[in-house]
Parts: structure tokens; sequence; C-alpha cells
């Protein structure tokens, strides 16, 4: 089999975040040292984050990787986390980045940026922020987020574009604020922002232990996608409006980052290469390669963990037979993983799978319960706590 090119990377540079929000996908490995409460400044986070002693990759080892990554064809490259604004050589990797003449993208929540900062890396080459937003109204999203954050954000969001940034906003929708997605459209418009993404949650991490909290109704889904579809033609040549409709309410599933092991990798914290980021918690029996060990080419060519689920020889019937197969590549593999105990079964999202009935009840739970607000746990360490709003 013919093993395609990678064209864009994830680097989660760290897993250390001053959020707590309850639909993070990132488990908590290490003891993180940010602060958590009222008061989060740039400087402070900054100063919190140290790789010495947590297992973090170093700026010369991300640079290896970045390096590595360019050559094996890799186009575009995402700074991610946690918060990747924690790591003090951010500025460093970015510019290492355009060295290798990849696109950069830092993804964020935009605590621990302040003006100096924001031009710094602009200057280094820096092509574009996605700033994430919890809701449109500060009560609402501090609370999702367990900390105040939402007001920093909004100045975030004007020292970028003053920057001259392009900026993209990201909201996760869920069952606590997917009803206030035109307010979260007007204020993407008030921002100036060039692109949206509204992306209802997907359940890995934190959002799948959270799931009976965060799942909406039928109704609210039905009724948001009007909104979106409205706003979308409304805006058409303003701004890019992006609905990513929720996987348990789809009769076909999505494919898995274009197939696992096509298109996509991520390299997490401590050097561990997956096919998607959330492989590593959500298929616990397969091993990964680490970058410490082996040469990215390699892990991308020749490793196991992206040879098992690549192309679709692997596949068990009905996708086996299926004329979509080169299209959803029998859909999420972490999904099936996790809703059926075993990553090589189909997609239980879709409406062929022996385990669809699995997601049917999930649904007719959250759409026959009367109960709206159901309470949610925090991704927290154990010595951190989210703030009572």
């Amino acid at each position: 089999m013919r093993v395609p090119r990678p064209y864009a990377l994830l680097a989660e540079i760290t897993y250390q975040c001053p959020l707590h929000c309850p639909y993070c996908s990132n488990p908590v490995t290490v003891k993180s040292a940010v602060p958590s409460g009222e008061h989060i400044g740039p400087t402070a986070l900054r100063a919190a984050h140290t790789t010495a002693g947590n297992g973090e990759l170093t700026t010369e080892e991300w640079q290896r990787v970045i390096r590595e990554a360019a050559a094996l064809g890799v186009l575009q490259i995402g700074f991610s986390g946690g918060e990747p604004l924690a790591r003090r050589d951010l500025v460093e990797l970015i510019r290492a980045a355009r060295e290798a003449k990849l696109y950069t993208n830092l993804i964020t929540s935009g605590i621990g940026v302040d003006h100096d900062r924001v031009r710094m890396l602009r200057d280094a080459g820096l092509d574009s922020i996605q700033l994430s937003f919890q809701s449109d109204r500060s009560s609402l999203a501090d609370e999702i987020a367990g900390v105040r954050a939402h007001d920093r954000k909004l100045d975030v969001a004007a020292k970028i574009r003053a920057a001259g940034i392009p900026l993209s906003l990201n909201f996760v929708i869920h069952r606590r604020n997917i009803d206030r997605l035109p307010q979260m459209i007007d204020l993407t418009e008030a921002l100036g922002a060039e692109r949206v993404e509204l992306a209802n949650v997907q359940f890995y991490g934190w959002a799948f232990r959270n799931r009976a909290a965060l799942l909406p109704t039928r109704e609210q889904v039905d009724r948001a996608r009007d909104v979106a579809t409205t706003a979308k033609a409304r805006l058409a040549g303003k701004i890019a409006i992006f609905y990513v409709f929720p996987d348990y309410y789809e009769a076909r599933p999505k494919p898995c980052l274009n197939g696992w092991g096509q298109r996509y990798l991520t390299v997490n914290p401590i050097g561990d290469v997956l096919p998607c980021p959330t492989a590593s918690s959500a298929i616990p029996d397969l091993r990964f390669e680490n970058v410490r060990e082996s040469a990215l080419d390699w892990i991308w060519q020749e490793s196991e963990s992206f040879n098992r689920f690549r192309g679709t020889e692997w596949m068990p019937e009905p996708c086996r037979s299926c004329p979509q197969r080169e299209i959803d590549f029998g859909g999420c593999r972490c999904q099936a993983a996790l809703l059926t105990g075993t990553a090589a079964n189909t997609d239980p999202v879709c409406e062929f799978s022996p385990n669809r009935a699995v997601v049917d009840a999930v649904l007719h739970d959250i759409n026959s319960s009367s109960e709206h607000m159901r309470e949610w746990t925090y991704r927290t360490n154990p010595s951190a706590s989210p703030i009572s709003v």
C-alpha cells in the first residue's frame, strides 16, 4: 500500500492550561504549575512553565520535529495544547516553523498574551491565530471555563487584530451554550474575525465523562443548524462559518481526519506521535512511537500504530463492502473504542453499524429526560480547583 504524505502537524507543546473546560480532550499527565483562579496574567503564566522534570520535549527537540515534519511533506503546523502560550519558547518554535517554510497557526485561549508578546509572535512569522471562546456572555463563558477569562479574551482579540494577525474564533457548542449561537455569531462579527468554527463537542476525554451534561437535544441541534445555515449565507464573503454537526445525530460517520494516517499527525507534549489527538487516551492497547526514539519519517511510514487502521484492508463488515469505505474510512476509531470497547469496530454512529443501538440509547436518554441542567466535572489537577462563579 502506498503511504500518502501528511499535510498538517498538530504540535501539542504542553498540556498545561489555566482553564478547566469540561469538554477538554487532553489528559492531565503532569502536575500543572499554572495558577488557577481569578488573576492569571501573561507574566505569571509564562513564569509558571518549565520543561525541566515534567517530560515535555525541549526547545531543541521540537525544532528537530519541525524540520523532520517539513522534510516529510507537511505544509502547515498548528501550535496547540493545553495552552501553548505557557511555553516560554513559543516564539522560537514559530520562528523554526517559518524557517522550515511551514504555515503556522496558534490555537489558544489567549491567556498569556500582552502587547509585546503578540508583536513578537507576529515578527517570528506567525500566520494566524485561532482564539477559543466558551460563549458570548461572560458569566456563562466563565462558568464553562471554570475561571474568569472571557473579558481578557475580548482584550486579546483586539490586540491580535491591532497587530495585523488574521483572527479566527472557535466556539465549542454543547447543551449549556448552544441556544446562544446567534449571539456567538454576532460576537464574531464584532471582533472582526475572518473565520469561525462552531463545533459541537466531540465526546472524547473529559467530554465523554461529561456527556450527559454536554450532549444537546435534537430540538437544540436542529435549531442551531438553521441558525448557522442562515448566518453562513448572510456573511458569505465576509466571514467563513464552519458548523460541525454533532456525531451522535448523524446517520453516517465523519472520516477520521480524512482517514487514519492519511493526512494528519499529532505530536504530544512528551513526544508520542499519534494519528489523531485523542488516540492515546481512547485506545490504550495501541502502542505509539516517540520522536525521542525514532525519526518522524519512519513513524509515519512504518510504525504499527499508523498502519493499524490505514486504508481499508483492516475493515470488518459492513465497512469492508460499503461503497463509502474510502470516503468515511469506517469513521472514528476513538469513538468506536469508547462506545464498543474495540477500536476496529465500525463507528457506532453509522446507521449500518451493529452497535448503532449504543448511540440510540444515549440519544433516547438525552431527549426523553426533563432534566435540562446536569452537573459536569471540570478538567483539573488534584491541586487546582475551578473558581466558583
